[in-house]
């Protein structure tokens, strides 16, 4: 099986749609904005999970199980990305992702203490 992608419309939009972003965010303020941005969203999205386990508790275990499917699948992502060097901008914003959520996690596991 070849590790070799069809090249279809959708495929060279989403290409497209990271190599403007890459662009745009050439600019350091930019990528800063962005970055900063998406750490925070992540952040009230972890910690509004969190919330919304803590309030219904009636599926935690479960809510915990697709957090760190979640977690786990981003930390795969990350792999190839290190590997490929193109796209810097993608893999930051992973990295941003995957910090807001866990810290906001934290931090709603810290309320309870």
């Amino acid at each position: 099986m070849s590790g070799k992608y069809q090249s279809t419309g959708l495929n060279r939009n989403i290409i497209n749609i990271v190599e403007r972003i890459e662009f745009w965010a050439e600019n350091p303020w930019r990528r800063f904005s962005l970055l900063l941005i998406t750490l925070l969203a992540s952040f009230v999205l972890g910690s509004s999970i969190g919330m919304i386990n803590g309030v219904l508790a009636l599926m935690d275990p479960v809510g915990a199980f697709f957090t760190v499917m979640i977690i786990e699948t981003m930390i795969r992502l990350r792999g190839p990305l290190l590997i490929s060097k193109k796209s810097r901008i993608l893999l930051q914003t992973l990295d941003m992702v995957r910090i807001g959520l866990i810290y906001g996690l934290f931090m709603e596991g810290f309320k309870l203490f």
